[in-house]
């Protein structure tokens, strides 16, 4: 085939309409690969049990083409064969009772990390993450520890820290009780289906306990900073102001004395 990695899998008779001999309608899939990367997938039906209404095309739950013709074939273009474009196609011709075909288009694994680079505290538990969304599902999961670019297998409940749990399209390695000078490093999973395998590299990196402490320690040291500054800013400033009552409370005095002293000359000059 010209696509690397990509088989179409033929889905044969899938409904029949009996009749007097117990015959009953055949639909032959098939495919063919064009310009190197497109592909045509086609289903063509023999002794249909009644006239043809039309057909249509699935893949999962989604309808992705249909037609009102009364033709024995129908087909479906692929412009890009790859994991999104890989699972089973089905051709429906609108026969009574319906016929069904199948076909397979399968591609390698293609695996991702759900996320490239993960981060845990010593002592806790980190989890890294891969999937694959290609068809056929994976049938088998495998961890690596890169040490010096040469891959450790990682074996399920190994130090009793390590422990994997995959489920189809998806695999998680679990560490427990991470250890700050083990475990930082990068970790790669392997995917497996019929056709090869594909793998994903995740970083781990381990801080220290410690280090969540810090921008607590950051926002207090700063806060210490704010109120020394205006501590010492009030304590400069105090000695150099004069409240306004001293002013006040000697004013009136003086006023008082000079009335008190012209009162006394008249009453000396009437006499």
């Amino acid at each position: 085939m010209a696509v690397r990695g990509v088989v179409m899998a033929l889905g044969a008779l899938l409904c029949f309409a009996r009749g007097a001999a117990g015959a009953g309608p055949t639909i032959t899939v098939s495919q063919e690969v064009i310009d190197g990367s497109h592909m045509v997938i086609s289903c063509n039906i023999s002794e249909a049990p009644t006239p043809i209404k039309g057909h249509y095309w699935m893949k999962g739950d989604t309808k992705i083409k249909s037609d009102d013709t009364s033709a024995d074939f129908t087909s479906y273009v692929l412009e890009k064969v790859d994991h999104e474009s890989s699972g089973e196609y089905e051709c429906y011709f609108e026969t009574t009772p319906l016929s069904k075909g199948t076909a397979f288009v399968k591609v390698e694994p293609h695996v991702v990390a759900y996320k490239k680079s993960e981060h845990g505290n010593e002592k806790d538990t980190g989890v890294l993450t891969c999937k694959s969304s290609s068809y056929p599902p994976i049938t088998q999961w495998s961890w690596f520890k890169m040490v010096m670019d040469v891959p450790q297998p990682i074996m399920n409940g190994s130090d009793d820290r390590f422990f994997i749990k995959s489920d189809g399209n998806k695999t998680e390695l679990r560490i427990t009780n991470l250890d700050i000078e083990k475990d930082p490093g990068e970790y790669r999973c392997n995917g497996t289906n019929e056709l090869g395998e594909g793998s994903a590299v995740v970083s781990l990196r381990v801080r220290s306990r410690l280090a969540a402490l810090w921008p607590f320690l950051g926002i207090v040291a700063e806060v210490l900073v704010l109120i020394t500054i205006i501590f010492v800013y009030e304590k400069r400033r105090k000695p150099d102001e004069i409240p306004d009552d001293d002013d006040g409370g000697s004013t009136p005095l003086k006023s008082n004395a000079s009335n008190h002293k012209d009162k006394n000359v008249r009453q000396r000059n009437a006499n």
